[in-house]
């Protein structure tokens, strides 16, 4: 394994030259020569710490293409109505095939055990070796799958494929230029009117075209923290009011007896919304006079903090009402954590996530799968029956790709790895003005936790108006998330700078770690859209 880049022949070849050349006083050739030595020891100490490179990242590769394709082959079987003819208990795998794969592992480790490679070696190269006798296991599986795909139109499949790889270049292409966002964006907006979805609702077509476009403006913008601009903090909170007036309006339209507490919780919303907008006017005027946070504004900013998580739990769990009371309550806490024009980013992307809803609908129903319920009188409910969800469809590998592009874009919309390091302390000056890194570092973590939240609880609603099963969709995500993790591995870099190298980890860690943030983001949304608490223990009954 240890190669030598110079025999002891040329070694004392270059010894003989540089004595001669100090002797007659050529100091220029010693130069020369000190440099070539200087370049060959690089030579030699990157060869050293990269000569397995190539042998460990195919075994990383093919543990990563195994894993991808027992996931798939996972959803295949149990998510999907391709293998009817698979899914008897019975038929085991002939000895043959795990007799193969056990000489195969051991001929692995005998090979790494004559090289006395470090334990960290068997890891990387004998954890491909279940992986694959996993997926070869499921033959009769991957045989119904090769039939399904004959009898599939070539044309569409080629084009099918090519949109799958074009979309999965622009979310890596994401992480390096925020404005493959933008572009992303403008394609969803032109999406509906591709599809039959434009004839059967314009003004649906019309609306996610608006919000899309609109969404697309803010990856161009410059990443938050450089110049403060109230104005659109305070614009911001304006919009908030209006949709707020906006929901009551429609409560009182459809319900001549508004239950009190409804309308409660609804007034402290609204409430919470003026008084964040008030805290941060007063903040900032109080700071530029020098005289400080004010003790009642800091109060107020804490307290609506706290109640940002319990306010949504009092209001119905009516799936409009529900995202709505979410919407306003984390709002008021963005826009005490707000300096510009990011204020504006949540309320623009949650009227996207409204849409998206009402988009999955229409084309739930276009496919001809039938709605048992109409949006309006949907109730979120914590369902684990099986029996209430269906089989997946290629559409719902587009409803997975849309979630986790919305999640870059909640991730990136207005900045980027470097703007989460380096954040401005304007930002949470209406919570405190004492320096305390850990405590402002949670409050710019719980900020850019609030789109995530958002978009989650909005593909709450999608799953329950599509009966999308959460298993199958994380699988189909963890795909995803996998083929990206594999184009990030090639991509880690050992050289550069410290930021260039930082970086690249950084990229491969984050998508390594998706899936596992999705479960705790999808618990939080469960916990957000389907939990109800009572006011002044009055039965369930009277609050719905």
């Amino acid at each position: 394994m240890h190669a030598r880049l110079l025999s002891d022949s040329q070694q004392l070849d270059i010894l003989r030259k540089a004595r001669s050349y100090i002797k007659q006083e050529k100091f220029d050739d010693v130069v020369s020569l000190c440099e070539e030595l200087i370049d060959l020891a690089l030579r030699g100490l990157s060869y050293y710490h990269t000569y397995d490179r190539l042998f460990l990242g195919i075994s990383v590769a093919v543990g990563f293409v195994g894993w991808t394709s027992y996931a798939s082959l996972l959803i295949i079987k149990s998510h999907s109505d391709i293998p009817r003819g698979t899914r008897r208990e019975g038929k085991k795998p002939h000895h043959l095939l795990p007799c193969s794969f056990i000489v195969a592992g051991v001929l692995v480790a005998c090979f790494l055990m004559i090289q006395a490679c470090p334990w960290t070696y068997y890891v990387y190269c004998l954890l491909p070796v279940p992986i694959w006798y996993a997926v070869l296991k499921e033959r009769e599986v991957i045989q119904a799958l090769v039939e399904s795909l004959l009898a599939f139109p070539l044309s569409r499949f080629v084009a099918y494929l090519l949109v799958f790889t074009l979309g999965i270049e622009v979310l890596v292409l994401s992480f390096f230029y925020r404005y493959m966002l933008t572009a992303g964006l403008i394609v969803f907006a032109g999406w509906p009117f591709l599809t039959q979805l434009w004839t059967r609702a314009k003004i649906t077509c019309l609306s996610w075209a608006f919000f899309s476009l609109l969404l697309a403006v803010f990856p161009l913008m410059p990443v938050v923290g450089r110049k403060p601009d109230l104005s659109l903090v305070m614009g911001a909170g304006l919009l908030v009011l209006l949709l707020s007036l906006a929901v009551l309006a429609t409560l009182v339209k459809r319900k001549l007896n508004l239950v009190k507490d409804e309308l409660l919780v609804l007034l402290l919303q609204v409430l919470s919304t003026v008084l964040s907008m008030y805290v941060v006017y007063s903040t900032h005027h109080s700071l530029l006079k020098k005289e400080g946070l004010p003790l009642l504004n800091q109060i107020v900013s804490w307290a609506t903090l706290a109640s940002s998580l319990v306010v949504p739990l009092l209001s119905p769990t009516a799936l409009w009402q529900r995202l709505t009371s979410i919407l306003l309550s984390l709002m008021s806490t963005y826009l005490l954590l707000s300096t510009g024009y990011e204020a504006l980013f949540p309320l623009v992307l949650s009227c996207l996530m409204f849409v998206w809803i009402h988009v999955e609908q229409e084309t739930l129903q276009q496919s001809g799968v039938s709605c048992k319920q109409k949006l309006a009188s949907i109730q979120f409910t914590y369902n684990t029956d099986i029996t209430q969800f269906r089989q997946l469809c290629l559409d719902d590998i587009r409803r997975a790709f849309f979630l986790v592009f919305f999640l870059l874009t909640a991730f990136f919309g207005t900045g980027n790895i470097a703007s989460i390091n380096s954040f401005d302390l304007a930002s949470v000056y209406c919570f405190l003005t004492v320096f305390s890194p850990f405590m402002m570092g949670a409050l710019m973590m719980w900020k850019i936790l609030i789109p995530f939240v958002l978009v989650m609880c909005a593909f709450e609603a999608v799953q329950i108006t599509t009966q999308l099963s959460s298993k199958g969709l994380f699988l189909v995500v963890l795909v995803i998330s996998d083929i990206m993790a594999l184009h990030f591995f090639f991509l880690v870099k050992d050289s550069g700078s410290w930021l260039d190298i930082g970086t690249s980890i950084s990229h491969y860690v984050i998508v390594m770690s998706m899936t596992i943030f999705l479960v705790f983001l999808n618990g939080l949304a469960q916990l957000l859209t389907t939990k109800k608490l009572q006011l002044c223990g009055k039965p369930k009954s009277h609050l719905m």
